[in-house]
């Protein structure tokens, strides 16, 4: 049993013109052998252009070195190959011995099953993947979604692939945002939720952040009238109070009980801004009224959080606190340690790392990835009352998280670049160049709605829990109308389920760093590229395997000629191949882009093509192996991605 036909077929390739040069006694002045995939089946299924480079040193017609190669191919090692034939001029192109190949991959499938395709690393490597690890302020909008789903797959393909993978939430629980909705919490009397706590919180956030602005930019219109500074501070401050006061307004109209409540309450501080400062520095120093009142915040809304996570079947094996970092001394040691080094400059009490000198110093641009004209602005460590900055606290963390592994990933928006960057380069300053060098930015773009601008100071967000409630709903009405022999149960865990795949799906489907669009027409697209309609295939090919009788005769892979059939057994020997390049380079949209071709494919076969009719029982039988060959790798394709088929649609 050959688990990976089609690297072994690469293989028989590569071998057979070693053999047949080794002979021509070209073997020592031997360019690198290179197969590729043809560009049409037409032409086999992998030429190769080495004729073309040994004819610039042997001063003879490529076309005429490719025959004098293929003469001295012996075939009798190497399977595989069908047959080898000239074109193009020159090209050496080989020919997929199919019968072979579908025998092959067929009894890999049958061997293996949930794991055919999972090819394993011969290095494997302890690994962290650190992802989702949104602020526990609000709830997980769609745009943070897409950071935990593309986690999550990341997760399970290196998983899949031999590796040692732990999954981190870092709780960015220290900062203002923290600070102000345990302030607006406080204010409230501290009151146990009755909806959804990430969802209660992130009004009491979106609210209690509008007021304290709303106060901080009242006082600040008093101070500057009254020292009659120049009318354009003035002026930009009425208008910086004109917006929040219409963010007000908005916010007063959706929520208006919790509103007036937070209103109330906050009007008795004379500096609201002051209060929140304050609690952000008193759980700095894990001040205990602080420490419980910032904790039971951020507790209720990582329980939230874990709720909705566990609909997409996203868990972590590590919940990783901000404040337990700097509590624990971890962050002053490392602290300490830059500033041993001659990279770090204090300004008015003001701690900076000079990473521009650092990259010039130690030569880092080509290792950290810019051009030669960029120059990195400096990372302030801490601030002159003692605190310290989010980036300052992730270096520490980095470094914690390579307490445990060789390679860590951070599945982080575009728009953290420069911290990223100026992350590594501390490390570097640190000495630290290996874990540097082993440290991935796993960088990914917006999710953009069409008609729906979203902003968090209006607490204008579209949650992931609605859009799954929605993706839900406008399944069910699908599922509702296709089976009826169903009950009302199996329909609605139906529902959820191609429902959920739908959203995980749009949100894999495209290159990470580039923007997805989410539409509804798009997302529950039975027609083409969307988890519906891969589903779709799944479905009909579990359909044919309830409808044909197993093993009635000996399977005829012979008979498997039809070329959609050649094509299909094609792309499912591929799929051992196409899953380590999505693992090792990183690239699920890769195993969205194969499983949605495979599923068009599929489609156009089962238009075209009789199976279940078919009149000669050894072609019915081959044919069934190719439908279970489809429904396997389909399924074990999208599961790798963390997306989960039915059987049934």
């Amino acid at each position: 049993m050959i688990h990976n036909v089609f690297g072994e077929f690469q293989d028989q390739c590569k071998a057979a013109l070693l053999g047949s040069l080794n002979r021509l006694g070209l073997g020592e002045s031997l360019p690198s052998i290179i197969v590729k995939e043809t560009v049409s089946p037409l032409f086999g299924e992998l030429t190769s252009p080495i004729c073309f480079d040994l004819a610039r040193s042997l001063k003879k017609p490529p076309a005429r070195i490719a025959q004098e190669v293929i003469a001295g191919i012996d075939y009798s090692r190497q399977m595989l190959i069908r047959s080898v034939e000239e074109a193009g001029g020159g090209y050496v192109n080989f020919r997929l011995n199919y019968e072979l190949a579908a025998a092959e991959v067929f009894a890999a499938i049958e061997s293996l099953k949930n794991e055919f395709g999972y090819l394993k690393t011969e290095a494997p490597q302890r690994i962290v993947v650190e992802h989702t690890s949104v602020n526990p302020v609000h709830p997980i909008h769609i745009g943070q979604a897409r950071n935990s789903i593309l986690g999550d797959a990341l997760a399970r393909i290196l998983r899949n692939r031999g590796h040692l993978v732990k999954r981190h939430y870092y709780i960015d629980d220290m900062g203002r945002q923290s600070a102000i909705v345990a302030y607006g919490y406080q204010r409230l009397g501290g009151p146990p939720p009755k909806e959804k706590p990430d969802q209660y919180l992130g009004k009491i956030y979106s609210i209690t952040t509008c007021l304290v602005e709303v106060q901080t930019l009242k006082r600040k219109i008093a101070e500057l009238s009254s020292a009659e500074t120049g009318e354009e501070d003035l002026g930009r401050v009425r208008r910086d109070l004109d917006e929040w006061v219409s963010i007000a307004a908005e916010l007063s109209a959706k929520h208006p009980d919790l509103f007036n409540l937070l209103s109330e309450a906050i009007s008795k501080d004379e500096s609201a801004d002051l209060k929140v400062a304050e609690i952000n520095r008193q759980y700095e120093k894990n001040e205990p009224e602080a420490a419980r009142l910032v904790r039971r915040v951020s507790e209720l809304c990582l329980s939230g959080f874990r709720e909705t996570l566990s609909r997409l079947e996203i868990g972590f094996d590590s919940w990783d606190w901000e404040s337990d970092l700097v509590w624990s001394g971890h962050v002053d040691r490392l602290l300490k340690r830059l500033m041993d080094t001659s990279y770090v400059q204090s300004e008015a009490g003001v701690f900076k790392l000079d990473s521009a000198k650092v990259v010039e110093d130690l030569d880092l641009r080509g290792k950290i990835g810019v051009s030669e004209t960029y120059t990195l602005p400096p990372l302030t460590l801490a601030r002159s009352d003692g605190t310290t900055l989010y980036t300052t606290r992730d270096i520490a963390y980095t470094l914690s998280k390579f307490k445990d592994a060789e390679r860590v990933i951070n599945v982080i928006g575009a728009e953290q670049r420069l911290a990223q960057l100026q992350l590594k380069t501390a490390l570097h300053a640190l000495r630290e160049g290996r874990h540097a060098s082993n440290l991935t930015h796993y960088v990914f773009g917006l999710v953009d709605m069409p008609g729906y601008k979203m902003s968090s100071r209006r607490g204008r967000f579209v949650a992931l829990d609605n859009v799954l409630d929605e993706a839900i709903r406008r399944s069910y009405r699908e599922v509702e109308g296709r089976e009826g022999s169903l009950t009302l149960e199996e329909k609605r865990a139906i529902a959820e389920k191609i429902g959920i795949a739908a959203v995980k799906y749009v949100l894999l489907s495209v290159e990470p760093i580039k923007t997805v669009t989410f539409a509804w027409d798009r997302v529950l697209n039975l027609e083409s590229n969307s988890a519906p309609f891969i589903n779709y295939a799944f479905t009909r090919t579990c359909g044919i395997l309830r409808k044909l009788p197993e093993q009635e005769v000996t399977p005829n892979l012979k008979l498997l000629t039809h070329p959609l059939e050649k094509e299909i057994l094609c792309m499912i020997i591929k799929f051992p191949e196409i899953f380590r390049k999505a693992a090792d380079q990183l690239t699920p949209d890769g195993l969205i882009n194969y499983a949605n071709s495979l599923a068009e494919k599929f489609h156009e076969y089962y238009e075209k093509v009789s199976i279940i009719r078919t009149e000669d029982p050894a072609q019915r039988a081959a044919r069934r192996l190719l439908i279970n060959a489809i429904r396997v790798t389909t399924e074990n394709c999208m599961r790798t991605l963390g997306i989960t088929l039915t059987e049934r649609m």
